[in-house]
């Protein structure tokens, strides 16, 4: 069985994204099919569009999808049709570190998630009449009007924050976890610490936020963009650096009385990944998030490294258990304490490489589109 859908495809590396109408399968035992309500747009997104990332062509890319459940296959028993739901990332399930709670650390990630463009046994979940199209990014590819996501991947909205608009709800999928599970899962601040996050995008902008929720002494933000800064301010940073006018690793070091004992990197930029470590306070770890195009490296000062006892750690999806922490975060939004919202810029699915525009020029910080 299966159905049409519309979805937007790139069809090679550098091209715009296209509408297409595909015929997408019905799900298998362990999946599970969403009518897409709102999906996000994330550097991953544009990193497939411009052949960045090993996702094969073509293909539909989206990975941070929201939305109600359509139908289920015959062995998922988390998830009933008419549920609301958030899409996530996919992994193995069975490899030690699934089993052990931390699937962002799941041995097959990047295949489930990047190089498959099929379900695990390699099958398509896509076609464009006989052809296949490449799916199953990030276990759902949610640019269309459906999308076939597995159990593990599928999390059930939670009933307070029922009234949250799937616009809020989708990008908690990748991005808001990514930023605040750095925060959260991965550095915890303690009391009194001092926080800096160099990259003011969605995801620096995201553990700005759930920094804001503990009691740290300063919240210090280096991005390029005024427009950034602003927003870091409304949502708690306590100082902010432009770093075409100053000295980022000066002037954060200044501000923190000797350096950030706990650093979020999200731009991606391996020369801003070397000077915000360099920034670190004797000590201090740094959790890197931003994530350029694979085999890139950075240059790393290593004597300031090992004589500053500093650590640094590599953070996927923001340590996150899934099926417990997305959860939370939408309860935080619908109490008021993550204003996810404060973030968002709606746009019509047809106009994707509008969004990726404004996503681009700073004007829209995270891009959502919605299905018509």
């Amino acid at each position: 069985m299966s159905r049409r859908t519309t979805a937007m495809v790139v069809s090679s590396a550098g091209t715009e994204f296209n509408r297409r109408d595909l015929t997408i399968d019905e799900p298998a035992a362990d999946e599970v099919l969403v009518r897409v309500e709102a999906v996000g747009m994330c550097h991953a997104d544009l990193a497939v569009r411009a052949g960045e990332f090993p996702f094969p062509l073509p293909g539909v890319a989206g990975h941070e999808g929201a939305g109600r459940v359509e139908a289920v296959g015959a062995g998922v028993t988390s998830v009933r049709p008419g549920d609301r739901v958030m899409l996530t990332f996919d992994s193995c399930g069975h490899c030690v570190w699934c089993v052990s709670g931390e699937p962002s650390r799941c041995v097959e990630f990047v295949a489930y998630n990047f190089t498959n463009g099929a379900r695990p046994d390699g099958t398509p979940t896509l076609w464009d009449g006989d052809a296949p199209v490449h799916g199953n990014f990030f276990g759902q590819s949610s640019f269309a009007d459906y999308a076939l996501a597995r159990e593990r991947n599928t999390i059930r909205v939670p009933d307070v924050a029922a009234d949250v608009a799937s616009s809020v709800l989708g990008p908690l999928g990748c991005g808001i976890q990514t930023g605040a599970g750095a925060v959260l899962n991965t550095l915890a601040p303690e009391a009194g610490g001092t926080v800096a996050v160099f990259g003011a995008g969605v995801v620096g902008l995201s553990a700005v936020m759930a920094a804001a929720m503990l009691p740290v002494s300063k919240i210090v933000v280096v991005d390029v963009q005024d427009v950034r800064l602003d927003v870091a301010r409304t949502l708690g940073a306590t100082d902010v650096v432009n770093s075409r006018t100053e000295d980022a690793r000066e002037r954060v070091t200044e501000i923190t009385g000797g350096g950030p004992q706990y650093l979020v990197e999200s731009s991606g930029v391996p020369a801003v990944l070397a000077q915000a470590i360099q920034s670190l306070a004797i000590g201090g770890t740094a959790a890197v998030v931003g994530v350029p195009p694979f085999g890139v490296t950075a240059p790393l000062d290593v004597a300031d490294l090992v004589n500053g006892s500093k650590r640094v750690v590599g953070v996927v999806e923001g340590r996150s258990n899934p099926p417990v922490f997305l959860p939370r975060l939408a309860v935080l939004v619908a109490t008021g304490r993550l204003p996810v919202e404060k973030l968002v810029g709606t746009f019509p699915l047809d106009d994707i490489e509008k969004a990726a525009e404004a996503m681009k020029a700073g004007t829209t910080i995270k891009p959502v589109l919605v299905p018509s």
